[in-house]
């Protein structure tokens, strides 16, 4: 009998699934639709779907280990479907939500809205304690008033509370008691306290921070109770993982307590996937593009390192969680194309989702999307998607892109390729803000296409933007759900302690230093993690003494916590001059944030390589099909191949259209796609 691995990945249109053998590495894949009103039906549903498949090779498979991907939080951000939230804040500070900062996310729209507090006015009440700068307490806290406080809440239907005082970061003790008379006072309620999910200065980040978390927590949990128990009925007898934003996974307890670490929970498994599969391929320097149904996630990866942001907006909301840098767009295969008030063609950030869906999947959608073009282009089969598990409606793509070509004026098939051009366009835009944007050259770096809708647009993709080649990895429809067994278990801690770096601060870096292994050391041991398996990282927030941003350094810091305060400096300066242009070696250099990220290591699924295949290409054929290439002036014969059978060292040359289960990649005229020895396709240009 062997141990088998499950990794879930619930998106808006598809649920993904992916389950490894622990014994020998095989993997068994499997898809199917979404279901929305209730995600964890579709759960269940491919979890016994895909070990019932397992147990077609091992009859005694044990299910062993559940990781999952989850939007829930996320929709519920965007949906504004979360609790009614209060809030208890130091008196005076009632407004610092409405306030915000002062700079605005575009400088020159007279219309801009703001987001609205997810705490309204009438639910953020004021009590009466001071604590200041430096820890150190001005005026007590009036428990009396935390009590009242608790009445109105009770009266006014409030599910969840966050408690934010000014500078709890430096000293807890006043949001901790308030947060224990809360939840004395009114049992059942979700309170979060700002220094439990964000210990950190600038009161505004940390007190949206609390207040987005306490919104999601009831929402959350009650996902969590809703799926936990009924994952024993699939045969689950451990402790079950949801992935969050920052790359790593944390367990089902964890994520209900603190449901804002989960926000890009999907996002950050396709990424975990793709490191496992360029980590394999030798490839170091990438950008990964992941299109599913409703959205494309972009992340540039250097050195084979994610960029991890300390500090981001979710949907207008400032978050001072650790989350992987990525830039999501609506631009997925469901994405609505329209036209706008100025007669021109726009493509999303409206999607179809999965129900109704695109009008080629026959549910009832009526308006066109970017799948229904890649129909009636024919670059998706017209016939089935999903291994012949989802049948396609191809007069129902076609009568909804006439629709917006009757507007446009233009024909049926320049109608598709226009959806298909403007979607491109958006997408080579992200790329360029996750890139051109930052100092790199996109030219430099690797594409790698997933997601079910990825490897179809990643050739024009790859034109667009002059990129030497794209990696589409075998299963890139279910590259997300397979980042859920490579992803290791994280936490990450913080202390703000401002120190001038210099010989006066090195005991105090030391001890700041030291105070984060210690509760990484206690995370580890309360996690059951074996010493082999235990990895700790150090960052330090740097900044020049009188500037208000920092930059993120790493430090390598002994075990009593001694680091090289030359080194740190040096390497601010470096890092402050490839991303600024200057550095100002005479400035004196300000410490803000000291940072540690405990990695636990888990068993890992295998990137096999294979060798060569010893049978034709043209075993792979599956027929010729009429597809429309604007290169080509229409439609064409294109040979169409099995993806399942191509082997190692197999080569196609474009144009030409690689069908399998979970996702269809296109050749390019001019283009070749070569196998490689982990089965990964390489798109590359012919020169």
């Amino acid at each position: 009998m062997a141990n088998w691995r499950v990794g879930v990945d619930s998106g808006g249109t598809f649920t993904d699934v992916c389950v490894l053998n622990e014994q020998d590495g095989s993997l068994v894949v499997w898809k199917t639709s979404s279901s929305p009103e209730n995600p964890a039906k579709a759960i269940l549903s491919g979890v016994a779907d895909g070990m019932g498949l397992a147990r077609e090779q091992d009859p005694a498979a044990a299910l062993a280990y559940f990781g999952h991907g989850t939007t829930v939080a996320t929709n519920a951000l965007i949906q504004k479907r979360g609790a009614r939230t209060g809030m208890l804040v130091t008196e005076g500070f009632g407004d610092v939500l409405e306030l915000a900062r002062q700079r605005r996310p575009h400088l020159y729209d007279l219309e801009a809205e703001k987001p609205v507090p997810l705490a309204t006015r009438d639910l953020r009440l004021e009590v009466r304690e001071r604590t200041r700068h430096d820890g150190r307490v001005e005026a007590e806290l009036d428990e009396a008033q935390v009590r009242e406080a608790a009445r109105q809440f009770r009266e006014n239907g409030v599910d969840a509370v966050a408690v934010c005082f000014l500078y709890s970061y430096r000293n807890p003790e006043h949001e901790r008691r308030a947060a224990e008379i809360l939840r004395e006072e009114c049992p059942g309620i979700f309170v979060t306290a700002s220094h439990e999910i964000a210990p950190e200065f600038r009161e505004y980040e940390r007190f949206s921070t609390a207040t987005v978390n306490a919104y999601l927590g009831p929402v959350m949990e009650t996902y969590i109770h809703a799926l936990e128990p009924r994952l024993g009925d699939v045969g689950l007898g451990s402790a079950p993982h949801i992935t969050q934003s920052n790359g790593g996974t944390l367990s089902f307890d964890t994520a209900g307590r603190e449901p804002v670490r989960t926000l890009l929970s999907g996002p950050a498994t396709g990424v975990s996937g793709a490191l496992a599969v360029m980590e394999a391929s030798g490839i170091g320097d990438f950008i990964t593009f992941d299109m599913g149904g409703t959205s494309s996630d972009i992340s540039l990866i250097e050195k084979g390192e994610p960029s991890l942001a300390r500090e981001t907006s979710v949907h207008g909301y400032p978050l001072k969680v650790p989350m992987l840098d990525i830039h999501t767009i609506g631009a997925g295969g469901g994405s609505i194309a329209h036209v706008d008030a100025g007669g021109l063609l726009k493509v999303g950030p409206q999607s179809a989702g999965a129900v109704p869906g695109p009008a080629c999947y026959g549910r009832g959608g009526t308006e066109p999307t970017v799948c229904d073009a890649n129909v009636v282009l024919q670059t998706l089969n017209p016939v089935s998607m999903l291994g012949g598990r989802l049948e396609v409606d191809r007069a129902a793509a076609s009568q909804a892109v006439a629709g917006l070509a009757g507007q446009l004026g233009l024909g049926l098939h320049e109608t598709a390729q226009g959806i298909i051009s403007v979607v491109t366009a958006n997408m080579a835009r992200a790329i360029r803000f996750v890139s051109v944007r930052k100092g790199y050259d996109p030219r430099e770096y690797t594409l790698v296409a997933f997601g079910g809708a990825g490897p179809l647009h990643a050739a024009r993709l790859m034109l667009e933007l002059e990129m030497p080649r794209t990696v589409v990895p075998r299963y890139p429809g279910l590259l997300c759900a397979m980042g859920l067994l490579v992803a290791d278990l994280k936490r990450n801690d913080s202390i703000t302690n401002h120190l001038v770096l210099g010989a006066g601060a090195v005991g105090a870096v030391h001890e700041t230093f030291q105070r984060l292994r210690e509760r990484a050391e206690a995370w580890f041991e309360g996690e059951g993690i074996a010493p082999t398996q235990r990895v700790l990282r150090y960052l330090v927030d740097a900044r020049y003494k009188g500037q208000n941003y920092e930059l993120g350094i790493p430090v390598e810091a002994s075990a009593g916590g001694e680091v090289d305060m030359e080194r740190i400096a040096a390497d601010f300066h470096a890092a402050h001059k490839r991303v600024y242009g200057y550095s100002v070696a005479e400035q004196p250099v300000e410490l803000v944030t000291f940072r540690s990220e405990a990695v636990a290591s888990v068993p890992k699924a295998r990137i096999p390589a294979f060798d060569k295949a010893d049978w034709p290409v043209e075993d792979a054929k599956l027929g010729m099909r009429d597809v429309w290439f604007p290169e080509l002036s229409g439609f064409a014969p294109v040979p169409v191949f099995d993806r399942a059978r191509l082997g190692h060292g197999h080569r196609i040359a474009g144009p030409a259209v690689i069908e399998q289960m979970d996702s269809t990649t296109v050749v390019l005229p001019a283009m070749q796609a070569t196998v490689d020895a982990n089965l990964n396709l390489i798109l590359e240009v012919i020169r």
